[in-house]
């Protein structure tokens, strides 16, 4: 466990690593005693300072949602993380590659609710009559922290969460069949992942369950109007400077991002 002051010090060190596009040591190297309540204090307090300097909370993500991802980090949830209004990237955007340290790019749904959710005891079917709508995601993610990372680095590092990126058709939550809608990422053509959004946990409404069930075991909802990123489906796909990422979600159309 670490104390107040080490939480401070290694939130100073991603908020530094953020605005320089630096990646730092592993927290997990310079505090080996780390844990996980240590890491989501570590995030939760990154976030604060954002939020006081006048970002504003949108929502969260949910993330290592395959159970071959949670095998290789070694736990048995998944995890979350805080979204910031400075995050949002438009559709079709050309963004610096410069402005990250090391930028991939994820498949996900996003879901906006029209009610709040609090747990415990949240289930799929709380959560959908809770969504006012799903929409095609990108989610770009940027480790501040270096490899090898251990679970309590990408937790801290809040999911490595950096851009979100939101387009193509919005559906009501039971307007299609959401385990069966299908994601194709390209890379300048070219399709570097598949995947089906029954990966996330067999229904993508679950991640947003277990979310709405873990923080609220701390006395927190989900809000209405939040935007909850439910976990990827696919693998990330590394963008290099120059690549355009577009992805395919079939009949709720596409949304791309280019990084220059």
């Amino acid at each position: 466990m670490m104390s107040d002051a080490d939480r401070s010090k290694a939130a100073d060190i991603l908020l530094t690593a953020a605005k320089e596009r630096k990646q730092a040591v592993q927290l997990s190297k310079t505090w080996p005693g780390i844990t996980i309540d240590d890491a989501y204090a570590i995030s939760t307090e990154v976030t604060k300072r954002k939020i006081a300097a006048g970002a504003k909370l949108i929502g969260h993500k949910v993330g290592l949602t395959s159970k071959a991802m949670q095998r290789s980090s070694q736990i048995n949830e998944p995890d979350f993380g805080y979204l910031l209004d400075d995050m949002m990237i438009a559709d079709g955007a050309s963004i610096a590659h410069e402005n990250f340290c090391l930028p991939r790019v994820e498949v996900e749904l996003a879901f906006v609710l029209g009610k709040p959710l609090r747990g415990p005891g949240i289930g799929l079917t709380d959560v959908l009559r809770a969504t006012e709508y799903v929409v095609p995601a990108l989610e770009i993610v940027d480790a501040r922290l270096q490899d090898p990372r251990k679970i309590f680095d990408t937790v801290s590092d809040n999911g490595a969460a950096a851009g979100i990126v939101v387009g193509g058709r919005p559906v009501g939550p039971t307007e299609v069949d959401l385990r069966w809608v299908g994601g194709i990422m390209y890379r300048n053509a070219e399709i570097e992942e598949t995947g089906v959004a029954a990966g996330v946990l067999g229904h993508p409404a679950l991640g947003v369950a277990w979310l709405a069930n873990k923080i609220g075991q701390h006395g927190v909802s989900l809000e209405a109007g939040h935007l909850v990123l439910a976990g990827s489906f696919t693998r990330v796909v590394f963008a290099r400077k120059g690549d355009t990422l577009h992805a395919d979600f079939g009949q709720l159309g596409g949304i791309a991002v280019q990084f220059v």
